[in-house]
Formats: C-alpha cells, structure tokens, sequence
C-alpha cells in the first residue's frame, strides 16, 4: 500500500467516478474519445489527482482516482466535467449540432468510495481501542482512557 503525502498529511483516499453523456449519446468514439481522455489526465494533473484506471465508453466514462483530501468530489467533477464540455464543444463543430445549450453531460455522476480496508475493519479497529464498554446511551461513539 503506497501513501501520498502533503505538507501535513498523510492519506490513501481513492474516489471511483462514472457520469454519462447527455441523452446516453455514444459520441466518445475515435478522436472525440481520445481527447476527452486527455483533457481529462491535464486536468487531474493540474489538480494532484491521479488516475488510478479509467474507461471511456461510447456514452460514460467510468475514473478510480487518488484524490488529495483538500479537493472535493464535487469540485473535482465540476473541473473535470466543465472544462472537457467546452473544449469538446469547441474543437468537434459536429457535436454542437447534437448537443444544443452548450452541455455534454448529463447533469450529476455517481461516486463512490474506495479504499484497501472495509468499513467492518476500520469499526473493528475503532472498537478496540477502548478496553472499557461505554456508559448507557453513548452508543458505540466511544471516550478512551486518559
């Protein structure tokens, strides 16, 4: 397991991303596909994000990325999505015709979590730390000794 390392952290967060194209269009063939792939690496690049694996489908696109903990799924998405949509728009005229309103992709994506570890370990991990069981009402959220 390799950790990536920032001014004052140290972290492991992978992020597995898929969004589609407007209407399921299959338009990420040929050149269309190969320039989204790079649009997409430039900007992961600019945004210390990396590309764990991808795939570009005819109409989706499916990331497992290494995401720094500073930067949102969201903000990612909104990054990766926007600038692909206009430069896409710009340098292929044939999909303005097919793509009126200047949007290539449909609005959202799913995101999902990923990590070496499940969440049955790290509850594991966490119950163990206290040797005591905790008072009545405090549930499993637990205060270790002092």
């Amino acid at each position: 397991m390799s950790y990536r390392k920032g001014p004052h952290t140290v972290y492991d967060l992978k992020c597995h991303v898929v969004w589609i194209t407007k209407y399921r269009k299959p338009i990420l063939r040929g050149e269309v596909a190969q320039r989204l792939r790079e649009l997409v690496r430039q900007t992961c690049a600019s945004l210390e994000v990396y590309i764990v694996s991808g795939h570009v489908a005819a109409d989706h696109v499916h990331l497992l990325l290494s995401v720094p903990p500073q930067l949102s799924v969201s903000e990612l998405m909104q990054h990766v999505k926007g600038r692909s949509s206009r430069r896409l728009l710009d340098e292929f005229s044939d999909l303005n015709r097919q793509f009126w309103g200047k949007h290539i992709w449909a609005r959202g994506y799913f995101a999902a979590s990923s990590g070496n570890v499940t969440d049955e370990i790290i509850k594991q991990y966490i119950e163990s730390q206290g040797q005591h069981l905790p008072p009545p009402g405090e549930g499993s959220f637990q205060i270790g000794d002092e």
